[in-house]
C-alpha cells in the first residue's frame, strides 16, 4: 500500500464492540483497514462476503461481478433489491455498501473474473475472497494468486452442503491441489438456498479476518466442509500434489 492509514475517532467509534474481541485492538483493526479485498461475484455466496468485510472495516473492496439483475437472483441477494433488477449487479452492491459503510471504498468491476483479467485483478489486492461458482474462475484466480502470492478464500456451496479453503501460496495446498481439473459432474445451475450461502461466505470472511488480523487460526491445509442438513462440520486434511501444475516448480 502507498501508505498506512490510521484509526480515525470515528473508526473507534464504529468498531467499538469489534476492537473488544480479544487479540483484535488497534492493532488488528489497523490491519482491516489498510487491506483491499477483492470479492469475485456477488450473488449468494459473495454478497455476504462483501457485506461482511464492508462490516468489519475492511479499508476497499473490489466488486467484481459482470450482468445485470435478474429475478432468479433475489432468493440468495442481501445487497441488491426488487428496485434493482435489470440494473449491473455491482453498480447495486456498491450502492448498498455505501449505504451501510460510507467509510470504506469501493471499485466496482463489471466484468466476471477471465483469464485476460485474472491477474489484473488480484495485483490491486491484498487477499482475494473468490466466491465464483464456475470452476474455470475459481481455476484463473487461483493461479492468479498463486503466481502474485496473495492469499485467497474459496468457498463453495451446492444445496445444503457448503466448503471454504484458505490458500496460502507457498505455504499451503493451492485449488488445484484440491481439483486438478474441473468434476465432471458439476452443472452451472445448482440448487441454492440463501441462509446456506449466506453461512459459508461468512465463514470464509472469518478465514479472512483471521489471516488478516492474527486473531484466533485460520484452517490452513484444511478444507472446511459443512452440512446443514446435519449441521456438521468436519475438517478435511489437504496435501500438496507433488505433481501439481499450478504450484509446484
Amino acid at each position: 500500500m502507498a501508505g498506512e492509514i490510521r484509526l480515525t475517532n470515528q473508526d473507534r467509534s464504529f468498531y467499538e464492540w469489534q476492537l473488544d474481541v480479544p487479540g483484535m485492538g488497534e492493532e488488528g483493526q489497523s490491519k482491516l483497514r489498510n487491506t483491499t479485498a477483492l470479492v469475485t461475484r456477488l450473488g449468494g455466496l459473495g454478497g455476504p462476503i462483501a457485506f461482511s468485510l464492508a462490516a468489519a472495516g475492511v479499508g476497499k473492496l473490489i466488486l467484481a461481478h459482470g450482468g445485470n439483475l435478474e429475478p432468479s437472483d433475489l432468493n440468495r441477494q442481501i445487497l441488491m433489491r426488487h428496485d434493482d433488477l435489470n440494473t449491473p449487479r455491482a453498480q447495486s452492491a456498491a450502492k448498498t455498501l455505501h449505504s451501510f459503510n460510507p467509510h470504506i471504498e469501493l471499485e466496482t468491476v463489471e466484468s466476471h473474473v477471465t483469464a485476460d483479467n485474472a491477474h489484473g485483478l488480484v495485483s490491486k489486492a491484498d487477499i482475494v475472497f473468490d466466491a465464483a461458482p464456475r470452476f474455470t474462475e475459481r481455476f484463473w484466480l487461483n493461479e492468479a494468486c498463486v503466481r502474485s502470492n496473495t492469499p485467497m478464500i474459496d468457498a463453495a456451496m451446492y444445496s445444503m452442503e457448503g466448503q471454504v479453503m484458505t490458500i496460502v501460496p507457498g505455504v499451503t495446498p493451492c485449488l488445484a491441489c484440491l481439483y486438478p481439473e474441473e468434476p465432471p459432474h458439476w452443472k452451472r445451475r445448482f440448487p441454492v438456498i440463501g441462509a446456506v450461502s449466506a453461512m459459508i461466505g461468512n465463514m470464509a470472511v472469518l478465514e479472512g479476518i483471521k489471516l488478516l488480523t492474527g486473531v484466533g487460526k485460520p484452517s490452513l491445509g484444511e478444507m472446511l466442509y459443512v452440512d446443514t442438513l446435519t449441521m456438521g462440520l468436519r475438517k478435511i486434511t489437504i496435501s500438496r500434489r507433488s505433481d501439481c501444475h499450478v504450484c509446484q516448480p
